[in-house]
């Protein structure tokens, strides 16, 4: 076979293999860039829409695999590019201008583990290869600086009108718990809440960033509501337990950004299965495949089930969330395969065109 054979054949073979965590085929996706037959070498050139840093290792021998037939003895050079672009926001409102997507990480109810799977979220994101931000918007009961180990560091203003967020682990994080005392109760009411977020989002001066995470307050009230119609959000991740009660707040959270058009990338599952540190045994102790019935049932994705491990509690608490404290671990490959399946869905959306026009300027003359 003469070399434009072998890279017909191989790019349409490629074609059809279908990316676990797009969904979707490459062809689809429109991620092969390119593809080159030299030497008894393969080298194929695929672009990402998500960060994939750390998805070669994952990615190269399935593709092996899918290619068999076509490479014969070639050796195949995999070369994996991320691109990642603005997506659309809610109609009424205008992306920040130095960040691309936003995503806001919710739960119906609280103690459903949002905070840490916001900040492994996050972490995992940057890890990947992603330039990230994290700002806590739980006004009432900011945890970031604990889990993000900046409890005791206070952001600078170099203007005396914007803050500079604090950096931990890569990530840029901002949370009303910089401002105030760790045991000074918040006793506000939902318009001044709600105000003092918008400033934390707007008056903070991000860096160029890919990602910014916000972690939501629990809840669908008031607050909420109103954060999700004025926060610019390119998708939501609803996290929820395997439990009835539980699984019932998350469908309140997920049809709340249904009616204010923010797009639901997923459903993730936490504390999904307990394994005994001694034993090994295996057990489902909040019920088991409730959050892929949700899932199902609203037509998402089931972005990840995440396990119940004293680990992450004691890294959360320790101010080095699982995905930096375990690096190479199971729990940690748990939260950065999450994070890699909701990027790829993100990917996968409308994307944002508004920031290609340029700015019109009337001047009178």
């Amino acid at each position: 076979m003469n070399q434009a054979a072998a890279e017909s054949a191989i790019r349409a073979s490629l074609a059809s293999y279908v990316d676990p965590y797009l969904g979707c085929t490459l062809a689809e996706a429109k991620a092969v860039a390119a593809v080159h037959f030299r030497d008894g070498t393969a080298t194929v050139e695929l672009k990402f829409g998500f960060p994939c840093a750390d998805y070669e290792d994952e990615l190269a021998p399935a593709l092996r695999g899918h290619l068999e037939a076509v490479l014969g003895g070639a050796r195949l050079n995999l070369v994996l590019r991320a691109e990642i672009t603005p997506h659309a926001v809610q109609k009424t409102l205008k992306p920040l201008d130095r960040v691309k997507n936003i995503v806001a990480v919710a739960s119906g109810k609280g103690g459903v583990g949002k905070s840490t799977t916001a900040a492994n979220l996050a972490l995992a994101w940057a890890a990947q290869g992603a330039k990230v931000g994290l700002l806590d918007a739980d006004i009432y009961g900011p945890s970031q600086p604990q889990m993000m180990g900046l409890a005791a560091q206070k952001p600078t203003s170099a203007d005396g009108k914007h803050l500079t967020p604090l950096t931990a682990y890569g990530v840029e994080v901002m949370s009303i718990g910089f401002m105030v005392d760790v045991e000074q109760p918040m006793v506000w009411r939902g318009p001044m809440a709600t105000q003092a977020l918008t400033q934390l989002l707007g008056d903070t001066l991000w860096g160029e960033l890919d990602y910014l995470v916000v972690d939501m307050p629990p809840g669908t009230g008031d607050i909420q509501l109103t954060l999700a119609q004025r926060v610019p959000v390119s998708g939501a991740v609803i996290v929820t337990t395997p439990q009835d009660i539980a699984l019932l707040d998350a469908r309140k959270g997920l049809k709340m950004f249904e009616k204010v058009e923010v797009r639901v990338l997923g459903i993730v599952e936490n504390m999904s299965v307990h394994v005994c540190t001694k034993c090994g045994h295996v057990e489902h102790l909040f019920g088991s495949g409730g959050g892929a019935r949700m899932a199902e049932q609203y037509g998402v994705a089931l972005l990840g089930e995440l396990p119940l491990d004293v680990r992450i509690r004691e890294d959360a608490d320790g101010g080095a969330p699982t995905v930096v404290a375990d690096k190479g671990g199971a729990t940690a490959g748990a939260y950065l395969r999450m994070a890699r399946r909701t990027a790829a869905r993100l990917s996968m959306l409308n994307k944002d065109y508004s920031r290609a026009f340029p700015k019109i300027i009337v001047e009178s003359t």
